[in-house]
């Protein structure tokens, strides 16, 4: 069995599947493997598929699949797999970092600073307690999320379509109505054909004027040009993100020269922590898929 890694793993991953048959990162050699490991970078297209004749199962480093044809993948017998377990606490925190940041207007006053100007007066902070943070999305890391925000005192407000009842929020069948009454609003949906531009100038409409919105799911759940907008006028005090329409942004992304933002290049899981978990997680899969066969 031919094992490919074909994306940034932790190094000691290849000792741990070499258990299961050889271990290689040579992307050249995808006709002949039988498993193959990504995260965000490799697409795994149809055509990348039709071209790797021993393929029977592809492992995503990660919780995201729309890097993968789902339904090629399915029609044609090739397992597809995530590590969704083990991403939660790094981007959980990176969220909520995001968050802490942009109340605290962290960017603004590090900058200013090495610029030899002491904005005291102009750099202006809110607090994240008593504020109301409204979840999109209430799998994994949003649940991990909702329960860091409540041990800062915030009110926690989640809408998931299919989610009726949690113990870590409370839960509202109308997005808009989250939207109406959150001071922050984070972000945690897979990128569907309905989620795709869910944020877009219709719902900006409902957001309080003045919230701080977080995106460490997906960049293309947004429309980039009505969040910018928005963050001109004024009706989003901030934006914070670590997913953009591409990686890297296109040059012309109307997110990187909007104001107030924060911007990171999709580190949400670069942890040492994660990495470690992700081949944990990975060679479990393997041992299980093979124990199957």
């Amino acid at each position: 069995m031919l094992i490919l890694i074909s994306d940034a793993f932790d190094p000691s991953l290849p000792k741990v599947l070499s258990k299961h048959g050889e271990v290689t990162d040579d992307k050249g050699r995808v006709p002949e493997a039988d498993i193959v490991l990504v995260r965000s970078k490799t697409k795994v297209t149809k055509e990348y598929m039709q071209g790797a004749r021993n393929l029977k199962m592809v492992i995503r480093g990660g919780v995201g699949l729309d890097n993968i044809d789902l339904p090629y993948a399915a029609e044609n017998g090739i397992v597809v797999r995530n590590t969704a377990d083990a991403s939660t606490t790094a981007v959980a925190e990176l969220a909520f970092a995001l968050m802490i940041a942009l109340a605290n207007n962290v960017v603004t006053a590090t900058t200013t600073t090495r610029e030899n100007k002491w904005l005291k007066k102009e750099v202006k902070r809110v607090e994240l307690f008593g504020k109301t943070l409204g979840i999109l999305g209430l799998g994994r890391i949003g649940i991990a999320l909702a329960t860091r925000a409540s041990v800062f005192k915030m009110k926690v407000l989640g809408w998931h379509p299919d989610v009726n009842f949690t113990d870590f929020a409370e839960i509202h069948h109308n997005m808009e109505e989250v939207l109406e009454q959150s001071d922050f609003v984070s972000l945690h949906m897979p990128l569907l054909d309905d989620t795709r531009g869910l944020i877009n100038k219709k719902t900006l409409a409902h957001f309080k004027d003045g919230a701080f919105l977080v995106n460490t799911a997906r960049g293309k759940l947004i429309v980039e040009a009505d969040v910018a907008e928005a963050l001109k006028s004024g009706k989003l005090r901030g934006y914070a993100a670590d997913v953009f329409m591409a990686d890297p942004p296109p040059p012309d992304s109307p997110i990187l020269s909007a104001p107030n933002t924060i911007l990171t290049p999709h580190v949400g899981a670069e942890t040492k922590e994660n990495l470690l978990r992700i081949g944990v997680v990975a060679e479990r899969i393997i041992s299980e898929f093979v124990g199957k066969k």
